[in-house]
């Protein structure tokens, strides 16, 4: 009984040291099955080459890019004009309505002139009257010189005569100037286009009273057509007068050519941004029709040319958190962060220029999709250029 007390102990920790081997074999054999399934799906993933067509890849190049500023604005006629009420009354004739066409000097209303009429009366009247009187005092100072030179009355009386001419020749005088304002009032009862366009407001009807600068019509001439934009600070720097643009339109295919005509000398006081004027040509303008003003145009303006390193836009990417290009190196896909510059669509295609990657890289088109670093690659050969004739 003791003998068997004695073997136990020692029974027991053999028994737990083969349990504790068997589960060190088996925590073995499962990484060595974990390791050799790693290894073997590295193989594979080596295995796996990209083939890439040959359209598929853009040796960087220099190419001579045109520098543009983007510009948004509205269309604006260059010569407008409001017609407005120059004495008030009650408003009678105005036939014009919107899109009217006017000619320079067209009657387009007129005010009633009754009372403009009387007062004119009135006035030429006061000037005949002041006249008259002119001519009283002249012949009295007439006489009363040849009294004085034959020594009848004092030289006296003959200063108080000539007084009394001038006051009448200032009266006189007066009273054609009240005849002509008068004059002018009646005139200006009859509203007239100061330039030729269309009628584009219509702001009272027949019948109303008007005030004095009470607006009636609204004429704008489309024959000379310009465009505001609005410059950042940093793009206003490059932008002369003279130079090109061309500007798209909402439901026009065909582009608009204007050219910078006026930059303002003052930047805007809140966006600091710097107003320029582009004028439409005048041949785009030659239908009535063609163009209204307010629509929104957009567009860039030309401001010169450069020669960069370029890659298409889509070869791009932006998955991380700097912009990179996948490019083609022995073989192999490699990243290269790049930093972007100008744009420019040539020959339907948007390029930009790039800082980054070294010219003759092979980049990978951004219809490839992104690869990991390392990745084979299988590149097709280039198509033969034609032969020449």
């Amino acid at each position: 009984m003791t003998q068997r007390k004695r073997w136990l102990p020692w029974v027991v920790a053999v028994v737990v040291v083969a349990l504790l081997g068997a589960t060190l074999w088996r925590t073995l054999q499962a990484r060595q099955s974990q390791q050799k399934a790693l290894e073997t799906a590295a193989t594979h993933s080596a295995a796996v080459v990209m083939d890439i067509a040959a359209d598929e890849v853009w040796p960087v190049r220099r190419q001579a890019l045109a520098l543009n500023v983007p510009v948004t604005g509205a269309l604006h006629a260059v010569q407008s004009a409001t017609i407005k009420a120059r004495v008030a009354g009650e408003l009678q004739g105005l036939g014009l309505r919107e899109g009217d066409s006017v000619r320079a000097g067209q009657e387009v209303a007129r005010i009633e002139a009754t009372e403009m009429q009387a007062r004119l009366r009135q006035a030429q009247q006061q000037a005949d009257a002041a006249r008259a009187q002119v001519d009283i005092s002249q012949r009295q100072f007439d006489n009363n010189r040849a009294l004085v030179a034959q020594g009848f009355i004092s030289r006296t009386a003959l200063q108080t005569s000539e007084a009394s001419l001038q006051a009448a020749q200032s009266s006189h005088q007066a009273a054609v100037a009240a005849a002509d304002v008068a004059r002018k009032s009646l005139l200006d009862t009859v509203l007239r286009s100061p330039i030729n366009g269309q009628v584009a407001q219509r702001l009272v009807q027949n019948g109303e009273r008007v005030a004095i600068d009470t607006r009636i019509l609204e004429v704008v001439d489309l024959s000379r057509m310009e465009v505001e934009a609005l410059l950042a600070p940093a793009d206003s720097v490059a932008v002369r007068v003279g130079q090109s643009a061309l500007l798209h339109m909402e439901g026009r295919s065909d582009a608009l050519t204007a050219t910078v005509v006026r930059i303002n000398p003052s930047a805007q006081t809140g966006s600091r941004a710097v107003p320029v004027y582009l004028a439409l040509q005048p041949a785009q303008n030659a239908s009535p029709d063609a163009l209204r003003q307010g629509l929104f145009v957009q567009g860039s303006i030309q401001t010169g040319t450069a020669e960069p390193l370029v890659v298409p836009l889509d070869s791009v990417r932006t998955d991380q958190p700097a912009p990179y290009v996948q490019v083609a190196d022995q073989g192999r896909v490699a990243h290269h962060r790049v930093q972007t510059g100008v744009r420019s669509l040539t020959d339907g295609q948007m390029l930009v220029a790039v800082d980054g990657v070294p010219e003759g890289a092979l980049v990978l088109a951004g219809r490839v999709g992104v690869l990991p670093q390392g990745t084979a690659l299988r590149l097709a050969p280039a198509a033969p250029s034609p032969a020449k004739p």
